[in-house]
């Protein structure tokens, strides 16, 4: 199962109980700085282009070597970066049959002192093979795409209660179809500033206010957007185990050549870690996306409930599972109605563990979005396996 809700938040803006400079490493690469991967999948794909019709569907067969490092350069230094390089051959699917992703990704995190820290990551990705296809695409096209997605934090404390944590994301959005690209195509600008007073030691209260710019690389005077969040929340944690996490308030949201509108915003998430390898995960967001079909729409509101399982049944097999349900309305542009939307995302994968090296996995994906725009429906499955070999 290659996504668990990576579609639906950058983790940058989730609120956060614990927040470390020293991130955690993988158990396969434990012990050394330089580690290699080597994964093989199949599996079958109903639906490659995500079509509402006429979907063309084809087995998949996919080879994965990645190299990653890990390291820390002082004591107060850490630098991790990693390489992937996907190789997809599908056999039924037109034009070209096989196709080369990559993706990218470095983070140099430090601390000052104990209570000062920055952290830095980004990612590029170029994606032949997208996982979550957009809704409302003219039947079968290419979606590929390029994507770069900086991101930073610096966390510092006033006091021994209050702290002040400073966010910046910046993703840029770049795609291979030319009429997709002269309609998606843009970069995104979301900076915050946090601050948080320990009301209790398990519990912190917090204001943020944060400042969103998405600017469009063509039309732009009539899609650009400016927001303006104002939220207020608290972190909690209910003994080691189980963390609670919520921000609430509204957006503020200014249309080039087009409507307004103040909405409200929420981001909720719990985690429960129940067990050695086990935990279940869940939450609820509000909020204003963009559309994939920016010349009928302007953007979209959302209402997502989430929820990421993982359960170890022995010491070595392990099962996991994500489910995402969203519930949209596409806001129209002037003259056009409102659109209303349902999509599922479901996904499931039951892994064996011989040893720390190997991993072996089956998987099964669901992808189906049920929408007032019949253009716009979208069903997609896909079931295989696949083997990874970590040294």
């Amino acid at each position: 199962m290659k996504k668990l809700l990576t579609f639906v938040f950058a983790a940058l803006f989730l609120p956060s109980l614990v927040w470390a400079v020293y991130a955690p490493v993988p158990d396969q690469e434990q012990g050394k700085a330089l580690s290699f991967r080597i994964s093989a999948a199949s599996y079958y794909d109903t639906n490659l282009f995500g079509a509402a019709s006429g979907a063309i569907d084809s087995m998949v067969y996919n080879v994965t070597p990645s190299v990653s490092f890990n390291g820390s350069v002082t004591d107060q230094t850490f630098v991790s970066a990693g390489y992937d390089l996907s190789l997809d051959h599908m056999p039924d699917r037109p034009s070209d049959h096989t196709l080369v992703s990559q993706t990218l990704n470095a983070r140099l995190a430090h601390a000052f002192t104990q209570q000062t820290n920055v952290d830095l990551t980004d990612m590029f990705q170029i994606a032949k093979n997208p996982q979550s296809l957009l809704a409302g695409i003219p039947l079968n096209t290419d979606q590929s795409f390029k994507r770069n997605e900086f991101s930073g934090r610096f966390a510092t404390a006033l006091n021994a209660k209050t702290g002040v944590l400073l966010k910046y994301r910046n993703v840029i959005f770049d795609y291979d179809n030319a009429a997709l690209g002269h309609s998606l195509n843009r970069m995104e600008h979301l900076t915050g500033v946090e601050f948080s007073y320990a009301f209790m030691p398990e519990t912190k209260l917090a204001g943020e206010y944060r400042y969103q710019a998405i600017a469009y690389d063509h039309a732009s005077d009539q899609k650009d957007k400016r927001s303006h969040f104002l939220l207020g929340g608290v972190d909690h944690a209910l003994g080691e185990n189980i963390t609670l996490s919520g921000r609430a308030g509204a957006e503020d949201r200014r249309r080039e050549s087009e409507r307004s509108t103040t909405s409200p915003y929420a981001e909720l998430t719990a985690n429960y870690r129940y067990a050695v390898n086990s935990f279940v995960t869940g939450g609820y967001t509000y909020s204003i996306d963009e559309s994939s079909d920016t010349v009928r729409f302007t953007d979209s509101k959302a209402n997502r409930f989430f929820v990421n399982v993982q359960h170890a049944l022995t010491a070595l097999v392990s099962a996991s599972g994500s489910f995402t349900y969203e519930a949209a309305q596409l806001q129209g542009r002037r003259g056009v109605n409102n659109v209303a939307e349902d999509t599922i995302r479901a996904g499931a994968a039951l892994t064996w563990t011989p040893t720390k090296n190997w991993a072996v996995s089956a998987t099964y994906d669901y992808d189906h979005t049920s929408s007032d725009d019949s253009s716009r429906r979208l069903k997609r499955n896909r079931v295989g396996g696949s083997m990874r070999y970590s040294f």
